[in-house]
């Protein structure tokens, strides 16, 4: 852990560093990647799980629409350019460790690709997984014929 996270460890209430300095203290994986959770912000219902590089972190911060880093096409992401579902940030966070992001956001529509509100639809019991919600929207009408993974 760095220095400066350790340091932030017993800080006061409403202590402020410079953006720069925390940013070069995140835990990017060797990738140069850090998970980052996407949130609702009003109801806490958790959206999706994506990744983000400082670039695209940077970008989020600086314009408030969230832009991630899509490891299958090799370049930012700005959740909603092909389905038009958009992420505009509330709020952003990083974890104790300086590894993993928590996004407050404003989802429009679903947030994941088969047309869900949420990613996290399948649930896990000890002996079945069972689908827990339906799709708001047909994913062929949000993508076509070039529905994402």
């Amino acid at each position: 852990m760095s220095d400066v996270l350790k340091a932030l460890e017993g800080a006061a209430l409403d202590t402020r560093r410079p953006l720069d300095e925390i940013l070069d203290a995140v835990r990017f994986n060797e990738a140069g990647l850090i998970p980052a959770i996407a949130q609702q912000h009003d109801s806490g219902e958790v959206l999706m799980m994506a990744w983000m590089n400082r670039e695209t972190l940077e970008e989020t911060l600086r314009t408030g629409r969230v832009c991630y880093w899509s490891r299958s096409r090799g370049k930012p992401w700005r959740k909603g350019e092909s389905s038009g579902q958009q992420q505009h940030l509330q709020a952003a966070s990083l974890d104790c460790d300086g590894d993993t992001l928590l996004l407050q956001v404003d989802q429009t529509g679903p947030a994941c690709h088969t047309g869900r509100r949420s990613c996290f639809y399948v649930t896990l019991d000890a002996d079945e997984a069972r689908i827990t919600s339906e799709p708001m929207i047909d994913p062929r009408t949000l993508y076509g014929d070039k529905t994402p993974h």
